[in-house]
């Protein structure tokens, strides 16, 4: 797998949280295994039902544009339903 944390939180705080900081939110990034990455999305984005349109339209493309189209976000909320794409 070529997921290496620091590569990822650097493109994390380089790319997505100063967005997420426009809606007063933020990102964290809590596991890597294998293509999997979960996420966690914090402050103004925690419990917003657009979070998760907002994971698909605007995290997942970003970071697969940095680490490859089979790469997997999901969020670490285990009360969070996943939207089927």
């Amino acid at each position: 797998s070529n997921l290496d944390m620091d590569k990822i939180n650097e493109v994390v705080n380089r790319e997505i949280k100063p967005f997420l900081a426009m809606h007063n939110g933020s990102i964290e990034v809590v596991d890597i295994e294998d293509n999997l990455l979960i996420i966690r999305l914090t402050g103004g984005c925690s419990g917003c039902p657009s979070s998760q349109i907002t994971i698909f339209n605007s995290i997942i493309p970003i970071l697969r544009s940095h680490f490859g189209d089979d790469l997997e976000v999901l969020p670490a909320s285990k009360n969070v339903s996943m939207i089927s794409l």
